[in-house]
């Protein structure tokens, strides 16, 4: 089986969609999404409805979290966003009952958590599954905090939430996708946290939009395969600057994956 997971659209349209035809071209049986739908970005309503209709299911992050219930925590911006977003439903919402009720029901239908085969699923970590990150330099950095992380993984995990793609594993040890040639293996007696990076607001770096290919044999990990995309970044950008309620380096980060 060849399974996408996109994470972190963060209401960008333009990426969404342009990580969705790229889907389109790899032959896979189905999208999981891992959180964060939305929050900073200029089209929420737009990108709820698309992971509605695309995803098989989809995790809840902490920014749809935080525009469901209160974005407590968050910065000034994010903050700001979360508001914003949420006012954007509930205007959609006014203009057709029946969709604003679908919406809202599909966010708050979001999943914790889910585990199939053997794979964790959280937006976060194991410990905290909305709202905690697992930075790439806590491999080395943080040996209690990953040693906890892996007591709650049996074999296999996916997460998203620090927008960077890669693989952890109980070495300790953090892989870039190009310390792996785009291609992690899963190997026998080894666990593993992959993260597929963002579809709308990469920070590492790179500013084109993130996903990845799983590909199971009969339930057991296989490999993933890190996917980058082109897309019209300066399309979102836009958008975000005329929004006054949004910052303008909500937009400006975009341009340099950060």
């Amino acid at each position: 089986m060849r399974i996408a997971l996109i994470s972190d659209i963060h209401s960008n349209l333009a990426a969404l969609e342009r990580v969705l035809a790229d889907i389109d071209t790899k032959s896979v049986d189905k999208i999981l999404c891992l959180g964060d739908i939305i929050g900073y970005g200029p089209d929420p309503v737009a990108c709820i409805d698309l992971v509605a209709q695309k995803c098989e299911w989809c995790l809840m992050g902490n920014h749809d979290f935080g525009v469901l219930y209160e974005p407590t925590n968050f910065n000034a911006a994010a903050e700001a966003a979360a508001y914003w977003t949420r006012q954007q439903i509930e205007q959609a919402a006014r203009q057709s009952r029946e969709e604003g009720v679908r919406r809202w029901e599909f966010l708050g239908r979001l999943k914790v958590r889910v585990l199939f085969d053997q794979y964790l699923c959280v937006h976060g970590s194991p410990r905290r599954p909305i709202n905690e990150y697992l930075f790439p330099e806590d491999a080395v950095n943080s040996p209690v905090k990953m040693q906890q992380v892996f007591e709650r993984v049996d074999r296999a995990c996916l997460v998203g939430h620090t927008h960077v793609p890669g693989v952890f594993t109980n070495e300790p040890d953090f892989y870039t996708p190009s310390d792996l040639d785009g291609v992690y293996t899963f190997r026998e007696g080894e666990k593993a946290i992959v993260n597929p990076g963002s579809v709308g607001q990469p920070r590492d770096l790179d500013p084109r939009a993130s996903y990845v290919v799983l590909t199971t044999d009969n339930g057991a990990a296989s490999k993933v395969e890190f996917v980058r995309v082109e897309y019209d970044i300066q399309t979102t950008v836009d958008k975000i600057h005329a929004i006054p309620q949004l910052h303008d380096w909500l937009g400006d980060r975009l341009l340099e994956g950060r």
